[in-house]
């Protein structure tokens, strides 16, 4: 198998992805790999990597977003004994051990603008100065770098170098979100069920109900997402066919439970009906208007109108969470996939009760840190924060 053939999928766009993987693989350019979280940039760039003439030599990984600010210099350039508190010996940075081989600068748009000044330099005279050094130290690397983040629009703010751009993009590759590319969906499912194969027994299966669910969904964590979901169903249901209609609510994502509750669902994807009065309660809020629907309807329509009055009241509540009101149901939220605008609307909000404090609003919402920066960008409320 060529390295190339390790990014999994069948869509066009995945071929197109391996055939420039081996077209620009072999280069010594620099690379740029745009993509969003959980698309597999380091897959690509440890492909490109493979199918050069450095294969043999080492592969070096660096998160920029994920190391301090004031240790990443160290880190990328290595510091001398001394040169700083805690400096105790020698040390040689992600630049110097990945000579004769590749550097990967994954979130390279999470580079502070001091160090992208010192990465130019870096990249044009082929040397680095390490931290508390006098002598400059000759390196032989290939740069590969990656970034979620919009660097166009990051220039245009005078928060990423305008001259840096141009040289680490001589190569653009540029990988399809997961919802652009659905055709992968199977194939990736079969991959990863391969791969968490429990105790000997078969991989799982997926009902093909559950399957268009998947094919329908928008995968907002793209195949890190896909590869996680497969590994938790094979744990849970090992050897077996997945139907989704039968799993846990809370081990199914939200936007997935919200396709499958949509009222135009197809009746054999319904659960079998139930007496009327097992689903109101005219002591709750929702009770009383499900009453209200049902009343002088027949069995059959009552569960439509429920149905729909249910769907109703769901959405209701968002756009009364969004615009700062009401309480999070202790079910959670029935969130359709296109209403991206709640999602921005509460994110919002909520950075202006934290007053603009990321980390905040963070533990508010209860998302990590870098998952609301995204979310963040992704909605343009950079100025909100």
């Amino acid at each position: 198998m060529t390295s190339s053939q390790k990014i999994i999928g069948q869509s066009i766009a995945i071929e197109e992805l391996r055939t420039l993987i081996e077209m620009v693989g072999p280069s010594e350019s620099t690379v740029l790999i745009l993509g969003d979280s959980g698309t597999g940039k380091e897959l690509v760039a440890r492909a490109l990597h493979d199918s050069s003439t450095r294969a043999g030599g080492p592969f070096i990984p660096v998160n920029c977003g994920a190391i301090p600010r004031d240790l990443l210099e160290s880190e990328l350039f290595g510091h001398r004994k001394g040169s700083f508190t805690g400096a105790i010996a020698d040390r040689k940075g992600r630049f110097e051990l990945a000579n004769k081989g590749t550097l990967f600068l994954d979130e390279i748009g999470d580079m502070p603008i001091d160090l992208q000044v010192k990465l130019l330099r870096v990249l044009q005279e082929r040397q680095i100065d390490p931290v508390g050094s006098l002598l400059s130290i000759p390196i032989d690397v290939r740069v590969l770098a990656a970034t979620h983040k919009d660097i166009v629009g990051l220039m245009e703010k005078s928060l990423f170098r305008e001259d840096l751009y141009y040289r680490l993009n001589v190569m653009p590759i540029e990988i399809k979100t997961l919802s652009e590319r659905v055709d992968d969906v199977p194939v990736l499912f079969e991959y990863f069920a391969k791969q968490h194969i429990v105790d000997g027994k078969k991989p799982i299966r997926l009902h093909p109900t559950s399957m268009q669910l998947f094919l329908d969904y928008s995968w907002p964590g793209n195949v890190r997402e896909l590869a996680n979901l497969v590994d938790r169903y094979s744990s849970l249901y090992p050897g077996q066919e997945v139907d989704l209609r039968n799993v846990i609510p809370s081990m199914v994502p939200p936007g997935i439970r919200a396709l499958a509750s949509w009222p135009q669902a197809n009746a054999e994807q319904r659960p079998a009906p139930k007496a009327v009065t097992d689903y109101v309660s005219s002591s709750e809020p929702l009770g009383a208007e499900l009453f209200a629907a049902i009343s002088g309807a027949s069995e059959a329509e009552s569960l439509d109108r429920i149905n729909d009055a249910q769907l109703n009241y769901e959405v209701e509540q968002t756009i009364l969470l969004a615009q700062g009101g009401g309480a999070f149901p202790e079910e959670g939220l029935q969130l359709k996939q296109h209403l991206l605008d709640i999602e921005c609307n509460l994110i919002r909000h909520a950075l202006s009760n934290a007053g603009g404090n990321v980390s905040k609003t963070a533990r508010m919402l209860n998302l990590q840190r870098t998952t609301l920066i995204e979310k963040i960008n992704k909605h343009g409320l950079a100025d909100s924060a």
